[in-house]
């Protein structure tokens, strides 16, 4: 899936302006240290997703009877 499908006409976008940031003028520390925030990033989404269908889950499971 392309950025440009979940944020169409997000110019501001934080994800938008992450994508375009000039990576030249950091350090390899640098560049690590990012890879590691976007990796928690990451697992915090992951994290939220899970809760998310484990709540919906339970919803449709109380619904249901």
């Amino acid at each position: 899936m392309d950025l440009d499908d979940l944020f169409p006409g997000k110019p501001e976008d934080p994800l938008t302006l992450l994508q375009r940031q000039d990576l030249d003028p950091l350090s390899v520390d640098e560049l690590t240290a990012r890879i590691a925030a976007l990796e928690a990033e990451i697992a915090r989404i992951k994290a939220k997703i899970t809760a998310a269908v484990n709540h919906r889950a339970s919803a449709d499971a109380l619904f249901r009877k």
